[in-house]
Formats: structure tokens, C-alpha cells, sequence
């Protein structure tokens, strides 16, 4: 299982970044008086500061990993036919990642200015931030159009299905799907964009991105619940990643799953925009009522403490429910949904504004900003999970006036990786 070591325990199987800044000119002044390049080839060298997550082990990281503070995901397409080329890209990202991973760059960098650098750079001297990189494969990566691209359809697991159409969603095409998918996570947000952008150079030839969205958390500390875009706290009634039998019941595939999935999971990523400008102008009262929540604790509606469980049955003295009926906390619960969990780990995401009012309904055009939520979740089974509670809320939410999905994808995100793996190697060997 993935876990944290102190950076001052990790092999030092490449240079870190800030020691690369310390011995590059070291190396190119040893490369200028020989008159040959040179490459900074692994060695020994001082230990960065900052914790590492672990990228092996029996789980990919990034999943239950406490939640690092900023998020870039990216979806990809496959664009060649052979199968050995998606073998080989999913080696050299699996040895980019882990050496990203553990504070090093992607590959050793060489002092060559007539050639491209191996790393672009930009991540130099940043420590490594909590950085992790999950990968996902999406139904496309076994059949497309009908068609088995690489001798894998038979190994589709069950729950790999192609998510339904859901009420009010308003998907953009080149914002949805994929036949892969990264994402990478950090307290850092020029490290997550670095180590996604050293894998889409690395699929070069083989895949190109589709569609990739940048996010963030903040929250005052360590301990404390973060708050969307609306203002109120997201995240309250996750089962904890702290409880193996939670983890293992809702977000762990277990016997049921393929080989190569026992112990993944499945991610659910949907880009939400959210109608801020209309939800600004809204009474609190009436966005406490939407949600189901008190906007500044966090309690429940009725309740005085954030972690309070919501009583559902509750009614006031005129014989109302004091969570309403369509209330986002109601159709969201376990309780509505036949105790249907999923390990939400979302992202805020800010893309500047947008005008093109023609692509919204008339009593949405004039929104400005196109901002909202990039919802990430885990779960065991989609099917029973994201399917089933979404299913629910897309029919009925009164937070749907103010929300629109427009893009996002499912992805089967395999078991973790052992060192003398690459991941996903079992999905692809033969029986």
C-alpha cells in the first residue's frame, strides 16, 4: 500500500531537482573544456526537502492520499494500432512518474544544447511538493468503434461501462472521454503541471491530449473541511481514508475485478461549471435550503456541529422536513441511495470568463465566469456508485439550477505497481 517516507529515505536513483540546479554548471563547464556533451547521470546527492508519497505499492497513489493542493488531469487518445507501443508508453511513464514521484526529474538531463532536454525544466529546484500520478484507462483503450483495437475487449472489466446520459448535462465533446487518463496532484501547481506535461512528451507518436483541467483546494488547515466555489464545505461525509474496512467495501475493487483491477479502483472525473453570478444573488437562507448544510459551520440543517450525521426524518413545528426533499445533502446521502458510498476528492477550478452565451439556455446566458468544480471520485463499482447517486440528483437537486456538467470521463484505474512493473502490466499479459 502506498504510504509516506521522509525524502531523506528515499535511493537517490536520479539527481533531485534542486540538486540539479546546484551541479548543471559544474557538469556543462566540465562538457565546455573537454569539448564533448555530457549527462548528469544518477548519483548520490543531497536529500530534498519535503515529504514523498510513495508511487509503489499495492494501491496508485493519489487516491487516498491526503488531498495535496493543486490537481491537473489529463485525458488522452491512443493514436497508433499497435499494441507494443502502448506497452512501451505505459513503461516509460511508469519510470517517469516514479522518478517525479521521489523529487528527481523525468529522465537524467543532458548537457547537450543541440538536442531537446529530457525534462523540460520548469520544475527545477521546487522540492517534490507530495507530488502523486495516477493513471486511468478508459473504454476506449480496449474497444473503439466497435472495433478491439489491441487484443484487450475480452479484459473490459463489467464495470468499465460508458456513463449514461444524465438530466441537464450538457457535455462538450472535446471536454469528454479519453482512452487514457493522468492525474497529477501536489502542493505545488507548477510541479502537477510538469510532471503531466513530461508524460504527454513522452507520448509523443503514440497518444495526444484531449482535454485536461487544472484545479485547486484551499483550506485553513490541515484538519479543517475546504469550501467550494459556493461557499460551503465539500467533503464532510467522505468515509475516511483512515478505515481500511470503508476503503475496502467502497473504493478497493476486491474479487470481483479482473486481476489487473483488484485493488484499483475507478475514477469518475466531471467538470462542473457552477452559475456563480445567479448563486450570488441568492437569500443564504435559500442556498442552506439547496444544499442542506449551514453555510458558515458546515452543520446539517438542525444540527449545531459539522460532522453531525443528517437527520433526514427531522421536521419542523409545521410538520416540514427540515432537510428538504430535494435538498443536495438528502439525494446525495447513503441513506438515499441504498447506502451507496463514494471517496469524493474534487477540485475547484477557475478558467478566466466566458461570454459565448449562445451556449447556454436564455435563463443562464449573461454568466461570466467559467468557473465551478472539477469532481473527482473513487468507488469500488460505478455502477453502484457514481451512477447510482448521480442518477438521483440529476433528476431532482435543487443545486441543479445552478449547475451544468459539461465534460469528464470513467476511467479503471489499475492496481499500483511493484517495482519491476510498469502499471497495468498485468491487463496486458497473456494467460
Amino acid at each position: 500500500m502506498g504510504h509516506s517516507i521522509n525524502a531523506s529515505d528515499r535511493p537517490n536513483l536520479h539527481p533531485t531537482r534542486r540538486c540539479l540546479v546546484r551541479t548543471a554548471g559544474l557538469v556543462a563547464a566540465s562538457a565546455a573544456l573537454t569539448g564533448g556533451s555530457a549527462t548528469i547521470e544518477p548519483q548520490a546527492v543531497a536529500a530534498d526537502n519535503g515529504t514523498v508519497e510513495s508511487f509503489w505499492g499495492d494501491h496508485q497513489g493519489g487516491i487516498i492520499t491526503p488531498v495535496q493542493s493543486h490537481s491537473y488531469f489529463a485525458a488522452l487518445d491512443l493514436e497508433t494500432s499497435k499494441r507494443d507501443d502502448v506497452i512501451k508508453l505505459l513503461r516509460g511513464w511508469t519510470a517517469a512518474a516514479a522518478h517525479m514521484s521521489a523529487g528527481q526529474t523525468a529522465a537524467p538531463i543532458g548537457i547537450d544544447a543541440a538536442k531537446p532536454a529530457p525534462d523540460t525544466g520548469e520544475a527545477l529546484d521546487l522540492g517534490v511538493a507530495r507530488l502523486t500520478v495516477t493513471f486511468g484507462f478508459g473504454p476506449g483503450l480496449f474497444t473503439k468503434e466497435g472495433k478491439d483495437r489491441y487484443d484487450l475487449a475480452a479484459r473490459r472489466p463489467p464495470a468499465l461501462v460508458d456513463l449514461p446520459r444524465f438530466n441537464g448535462e450538457q457535455l462538450i465533446e472535446t471536454r469528454t472521454g479519453g482512452d487514457l487518463s493522468v492525474q497529477a496532484c501536489a502542493d505545488d501547481p507548477q510541479v502537477a503541471f510538469h510532471a503531466v506535461r513530461q508524460l504527454a512528451r513522452l507520448a509523443y507518436g503514440t497518444a495526444k491530449i484531449r482535454w485536461a483541467q487544472a484545479g485547486y483546494v484551499s483550506r485553513p488547515d490541515a484538519e479543517a473541511t475546504p469550501r467550494n466555489l459556493m461557499g460551503f464545505k465539500d467533503g464532510t461525509s467522505n468515509p475516511s481514508v483512515a478505515d481500511r474496512r470503508a476503503m475496502a467495501k467502497f473504493v478497493w475493487v476486491g474479487e470481483e475485478g479482473p486481476d489487473w483491477m483488484k485493488g484499483g479502483s475507478y475514477v469518475v472525473a466531471r467538470r462542473i461549471r457552477i452559475a456563480l453570478e445567479h448563486w450570488d444573488r441568492m437569500k443564504v437562507a435559500f442556498q442552506e435550503q439547496t444544499i442542506g448544510r449551514h453555510k458558515y459551520t458546515g452543520a446539517p440543517l438542525g444540527s449545531k456541529n459539522e460532522f453531525d450525521p443528517p437527520d433526514l426524518d427531522a421536521k419542523d413545528e409545521d410538520g416540514n422536513l427540515v432537510i428538504p426533499d430535494s435538498a443536495h445533502v438528502r439525494l446525495g446521502a447513503a441513506a438515499s441511495n441504498a447506502s451507496a458510498q463514494i471517496l469524493r476528492r474534487p477540485y475547484s477550478y477557475n478558467d478566466g470568463v466566458d461570454f459565448t452565451a449562445e451556449r447556454w439556455p436564455p435563463w443562464r446566458q449573461g454568466m461570466e465566469y467559467d468557473a465551478g468544480l472539477f469532481f473527482v471520485c473513487y468507488q469500488r463499482d460505478p455502477r453502484t456508485g457514481f451512477i447510482k447517486i448521480f442518477d438521483n440528483m440529476s433528476k431532482y437537486d435543487m443545486l441543479n439550477q445552478f449547475v451544468t456538467h459539461t465534460g469528464g470521463g470513467l476511467f479503471a484505474c489499475p492496481r499500483g505497481a511493484a517495482k519491476d512493473e510498469f502499471v497495468g502490466q498485468r491487463l496486458f499479459e497473456t494467460t
